[in-house]
């Protein structure tokens, strides 16, 4: 198999490092040699993160070039359009719609802009943007976020449903799995 490249970006806390970790046992159960490589930047400080995840038959690098990301899946609006370059002809950009202002937006010192999936769409991106946070909320938590990007991710995948609830079983600890089960399901069907 060719190799696939995922990108999760986001902004510091918003779990992307359990998405990556989730999307990763998933990938080994399934016998493919996955590399995950994490680039942080000051995410303690609500800064960029980003992660790779590579998978196939053989994977020889963690990173991922500009115009190499078969996916990007990101959990806040502006981060997903600060990656774009990242991904490969005919790629697609899976994000929240939610907005969270960076430092230079909260000090005045910039604007967030402005109706950034319409310009990445314009660009000629395959964007499937979606309220991530209502359906986190609605599944019981709004830190489940991740997991409602990782249900959403899902439906491009031939990986059967039973496989990715137990990757989240192993992934999550046992008072929150069925919450994440149900942010799953939600992202799913949205």
């Amino acid at each position: 198999m060719k190799t696939k490249n995922i990108m999760i970006v986001g902004v510091g806390g918003q779990g992307s490092l359990l998405a990556s970790k989730l999307l990763g046992r998933l990938l080994l159960s399934r016998g493919y040699d996955i590399k995950v490589s994490e680039v942080h930047g000051m995410s303690q400080r609500g800064g960029s993160v980003v992660t790779y995840v590579r998978f196939g038959d053989k994977v020889y690098s963690p990173i991922i070039d500009k115009g190499q990301a078969d996916y990007i899946v990101s959990f806040e609006l502006l981060e997903a359009a600060r990656w774009t370059e990242f991904l490969k002809p005919g790629g697609k950009v899976i994000t929240n719609t939610q907005k969270i202002n960076p430092m230079p937006v909260i000090i005045g010192a910039a604007e967030y802009p402005q109706d950034l999936v319409g310009k990445m769409k314009d660009a000629g991106i395959d964007v499937d943007a979606f309220d991530a946070l209502s359906l986190a909320e609605q599944a019981g938590s709004s830190k489940a976020v991740n997991i409602v990007l990782m249900g959403h991710l899902s439906k491009n995948f031939d990986f059967s449903l039973d496989e990715w609830l137990d990757a989240i079983a192993k992934s999550v600890p046992a008072k929150f799995l069925e919450l994440n089960k149900k942010a799953f399901m939600l992202g799913r069907d949205a």
